[in-house]
């Protein structure tokens, strides 16, 4: 087999096993910095190796490096390294370690200690109290998807490594410290938080966040941290919906690998809406104004506990195999634990956005591929899209078409995660293992079936080759498309459109129903759309909301440009420190220093 390449990563990571590393860290709110060391256990797996090279930004400031030698006691004294930093690309930098070569003896492990400083980077978030939701005390926090982490530590940032961790942080007195770990402690009287992550886990799902939070346990093995002024909020929302997810979960997919699954809820200068950190979840509050939105978001990070966390993508090429399988899991506990109307509607307005990209960006676009091959330099981030989720998801539901039974093929996700957990994989390892799962079609050649073969899946452009029957959402989806219709008429019947409650539709059939009026903008009776929905609409979610006032934008409404300008002061000036945002097209976009994004909302 061919050593695994990750052109995302300046690493050598192929010449080293990462055992274990840990971080020690003080953070300074008034410089907006980390200072500390980290401390990397690493044994040498090929011959010849001078060199450790690490992946690191120009954001971070490498102090000093030294090492511990090969049996060397505590009394010994380390030996000091000389480094160099090279550039790599524009979203990070190699760090280049020369070895005495009597520390690369292959199979004995060394110490490598690094002194740094973590300052303003992509990964770290620094939030003056104007920006955080109790608007009395800083937060910081970190968000390492996909190659931002090299900001926060160094480290070998690509998924293709997994090791444990351990971090001690100090901080100033009454600020708590949240990190991905299975086990914390505090010691008051030093200030000084302890964090242990006992299973294997890559560099972009360390995560950290300090501030002023609180908690409250909503289940056995599940808290919700937030900002006092959000933790009622958060609480009756939730209430005991997690246990009971997590239950229908693992009915599904085996035991929960991860031991404690906590919620912490972060302002709306949180760039995404959650991050899947294992044993905590980063969420973003502005999610809580939507129960739909809400559980159908911390499901799906749930469901990264099997897919993504516990069984990881290699490289971000196959990146997929993370979010399409989550996607899958996802449908699967809703369908159980929702029905199956409710989860064809939200699958409906998913793949509705999906064809919708597709139609933006053309049926040859590279982007669509499930697994896309990255040129050097790119921005893996950049490239995340709804074909990773829904082309992936669309993958999932035809391998289980193919087995006949949804039930054979939980139980061939319950194999592949007992077979593969707490290791990366690619796709053709999970490829691999379906086909002698079922060897029944592999001896029929079902990789090869005309027009849906697995390779064809993989690297073919445009829209999935198959989906799922959707139609047992018809009771959800009809009103939709028979409202959708009657605003087609230049002159619809005043009579018929009252048949429509809309305060009595879930957010997906709303969502739903204005992104299908949004493909027809701009609409030529936009103040009658705006009298009939401007009112309710205002009061529901940002979901829905930014649907609205797009098609504002798009149709040009003037007397609902003050709303528009309201919306982005709400939801969007809390970026300024690392972003400039603007509407173009009705869409919002922007740039995060020098990484590209869209805010998405659900």
């Amino acid at each position: 087999m061919c050593p695994l390449v990750d052109v995302a990563s300046a690493s050598n990571f192929q010449s080293f096993q990462l055992n274990h590393f840990h971080l020690d860290l003080r953070l300074n709110f008034t410089l907006k910095e980390m200072t500390g060391w980290l401390v990397l256990d690493l044994v040498p797996i090929q011959p010849g190796i001078d060199t450790l090279v690490l992946d690191t930004h120009p954001s971070l400031l490498i102090h000093s490096i030294d090492c511990k030698m090969p049996g060397s006691t505590q009394l010994d004294r380390p030996v000091s390294l000389t480094y160099r930093v090279d550039p790599f690309t524009d979203y990070g930098s190699s760090l280049n370690i020369s070895l005495p070569g009597v520390v690369v003896q292959r199979g004995k492990g060394f110490q490598i200690t690094l002194r740094f400083t973590t300052t303003d980077g992509p990964a770290t978030w620094w939030l003056d109290p104007p920006l955080t939701c109790g608007q009395s005390q800083p937060l910081v926090f970190t968000l390492g998807h996909s190659v931002s982490n090299r900001s926060f530590f160094p480290c070998f940032d690509t998924p293709a490594v997994k090791s444990t961790y351990s971090a001690t942080v100090r901080v100033p007195e009454g600020v708590m410290v949240l990190m991905s770990a299975t086990r914390s402690s505090y010691s008051k009287p030093d200030r000084v938080f302890h964090f242990s992550m006992q299973y294997p886990v890559p560099a972009y799902l360390v995560a950290l966040v300090a501030g002023e939070l609180k908690h409250v346990d909503v289940g056995p093995r599940s808290r919700v941290w937030a900002e006092p002024c959000l933790l009622s909020c958060a609480l009756n929302k939730l209430g005991g919906s997690v246990e009971r997810w997590l239950a229908v979960a693992e009915d599904l997919f085996g035991p929960y690998p991860w031991g404690r699954y906590d919620i912490v809820f972060l302002p709306p200068s949180f760039p995404i809406v959650a991050m899947e950190n294992p044993c905590l979840t980063f969420i973003i509050s502005s999610i809580l104004e939507s129960r739909d939105f809400l559980l159908i978001d911390v499901i799906h990070e749930i469901s990264h506990g099997w897919f993504g966390n516990a069984v990881t993508n290699a490289t971000w090429e196959d990146m997929w195999l993370s979010e399409g399988l989550a996607t899958y899991a996802q449908r699967r506990i809703t369908t159980l634990a929702y029905g199956e109307a409710f989860t064809c509607l939200e699958t409906r307005f998913r793949l509705d956005a999906l064809h919708r990209q597709l139609r933006l960006l053309g049926d040859d676009s590279p982007v669509s591929k499930l697994q896309v091959t990255f040129e050097p330099g790119v921005n893996p981030s950049t490239l995340m899209n709804l074909f990773t989720y829904e082309k992936g998801f669309c993958f999932a539901s035809y391998l289980c078409k193919l087995c006949g039974d949804v039930s054979r093929f939980d139980a061939f996700l319950r194999a592949y995660i007992s077979q593969f957990k707490f290791s990366s994989v690619v796709a053709e390892d999970l490829i691999e293992l379906f086909l002698d799962f079922f060897p029944a079609l592999k001896e029929e050649g079902a990789a090869h079936r005309e027009g849906l073969e697995f390779d064809r899946w993989l690297g073919g452009l445009g829209a999935p080759l198959y989906e799922p029957d959707l139609s047992a959402g018809g009771v959800l989806t009809r009103p939709v498309h028979q409202l959708c219709d009657l605003w087609a008429d230049p002159a619809p019947d005043p009579n018929a459109l009252a048949a429509f409650d809309l305060s009595t539709w879930t957010s997906f059939q709303t969502v739903l129903f204005l992104d299908r009026m949004l493909d027809r903008c701009p609409l030529p009776h936009g103040t009658g759309l705006s009298g009939a929905y401007s009112r309710l609409l205002a009061s529901q979610s940002a979901e829905v909301q930014i649907r609205w006032l797009q098609m504002v934008v798009r149709s040009n409404y003037p007397p609902e440009i003050p709303a528009v300008r309201s919306f982005l002061h709400k939801h969007v000036s809390t970026h300024m420190q690392k972003a400039f945002l603007y509407v173009h097209d009705g869409r919002i976009t922007g740039k995060k220093q020098d990484e590209s994004f869209m805010i998405i909302y659900g």
